[in-house]
């Protein structure tokens, strides 16, 4: 009996109606015969409600008691969707992360999975049993509730799927696939049937909200197939239809890849950037200025070092908005006055627009193509990063809606 893994998204998870809508989708495939994991998200705003109740009480909680009280959304789902599917007579059973359990590290708030001990689902699925586990959550090796980050249910899904060996992990949510692009962006964006696991995994990581970036990362080490699906139809339309709707992540690239130069266009307005001036041009001197912003757990993207000028230069980089004022204030404290650089200034009003495509790398000119649409529409570019099959630039964020329409339209990605 194959085993498929269900993600609900918190939209998905909204209202008791929803959730019995939820409850009939699972129910069918079970009636149709496979074994089903669920791992549902919160209802859709409870965590920002939670969490907006600490910082009413303080401004910077303790991230290990954000954790326990955030992971508390999950559970009520979870809980919620057993009820619902022993309402339809099915056995149905749910789990905290704690219970299963889930191991992870102890990077409160940003904790990554260490292993899934799989002994108890399998048994439940083995008596007949459909079984919901907590997405988002897990337990360190001192006992204490952690959470993945923002979008971590997804990663829970995929992570569980690979654990138990399933078939395939389905991530229900209120799209219905992949786009070219966002379709509130550009109305004529177009859905995708199948896209590379590569071309996935940077347009996650390029700010496409469809997948949480760790999701895709594990199920290309796992080679776990992986469809996105809405979970707005109907929840009892023929599992034939059901099963190839979506848009399905892929590891073999499209036979036709010469074809399809570029898959997508993707953008990321939660962009900030700092530039450290005067800096010593000298072996380990990126490090001095990164290595505390690493260990202030801030994520690096774009990074540029200017040329020499009579032994000095300007260090330019970029971090997610949210962490642009934390960022500062360690380059501040504990960089400038270090390494003896001159001004650092920010700009927290950048956003990043990328083209991603695995015909890239058999197609000449791409880069000149970008370049010359983003020009002919007055749009500066301040940095440019690249890859095998993406080029990402970073523009002012007033400009980025237009950059990515006219880019969308200069590769054609409207044409089916």
């Amino acid at each position: 009996m194959a085993l498929i893994v269900h993600k609900y998204g918190g939209t998905s998870m909204g209202s008791t109606d929803r959730i019995k809508n939820v409850a009939k989708r699972v129910a069918k495939w079970h009636d149709a015969g496979y074994q089903i994991v669920v791992v549902p998200s919160a209802m859709s705003g409870e965590t920002n409600r939670i969490i907006g109740l600490a910082k009413e009480i303080m401004a910077d909680p303790d991230p290990r008691e954000l954790d326990m009280i955030a992971s508390t959304g999950e559970q009520v789902s979870v809980g919620l969707l057993a009820i619902a599917l022993q309402a339809l007579g099915k056995k149905a059973v749910s789990y905290a992360g704690w219970q299963v359990p889930i191991k992870t590290d102890s990077s409160y708030t940003k904790a990554r999975i260490a292993s899934i001990d799989d002994v108890k689902v399998s048994a439940d699925l083995a008596e007949g049993k459909i079984v919901i586990i907590t997405g988002f959550q897990g337990v360190d090796e001192l006992g204490n509730i952690t959470t993945l980050g923002r979008g971590g249910s997804d990663t829970s899904a995929v992570a569980i799927a690979a654990a138990l060996k399933a078939q395939e992990c389905l991530i229900y949510t209120d799209v219905d696939g992949v786009y070219t692009t966002d379709p509130r962006v550009v109305s004529e964006a177009r859905k995708l049937n199948t896209v590379t696991f590569e071309e996935m995994l940077e347009m996650a990581s390029l700010g496409s909200k469809v997948l949480q970036i760790r999701s895709v990362e594990f199920a290309g080490n796992y080679r776990m197939p992986t469809r996105v699906l809405s979970s707005l139809t109907d929840p009892l339309m023929p599992l034939a239809e059901e099963i190839v709707s979506g848009t399905l992540i892929s590891f073999e690239e499209d036979t036709n890849m010469e074809q399809a130069t570029i898959t997508g266009i993707a953008f990321n307005r939660d962009e900030a950037k700092l530039t450290v001036f005067g800096v010593p041009d000298k072996p380990g001197i990126a490090y001095q200025i990164l290595g505390p912003i690493a260990d202030a757990n801030i994520e690096v993207d774009m990074i540029i070092q200017n040329q020499s000028v009579d032994g000095k230069t300007d260090f330019t980089f970029t971090v997610p908005r949210g962490d642009y004022n934390k960022a500062m204030d360690v380059l501040n404290a504990s960089v400038k006055e270090h390494i003896g650089a001159g001004n650092i200034i920010g700009d927290a009003k950048v956003s990043k627009v990328s083209v991603v495509g695995v015909g890239m790398r058999s197609h000449v000119g791409i880069a000149s193509q970008m370049f010359r649409t983003l020009s002919d529409e007055g749009i500066n570019i301040q940095m440019i990063s690249t890859s095998e099959i993406k080029i990402s630039v970073l523009i002012d964020e007033k400009y980025m809606e237009l950059a990515v329409r006219a880019l969308h339209k200069a590769f054609e990605l409207e044409a089916a």
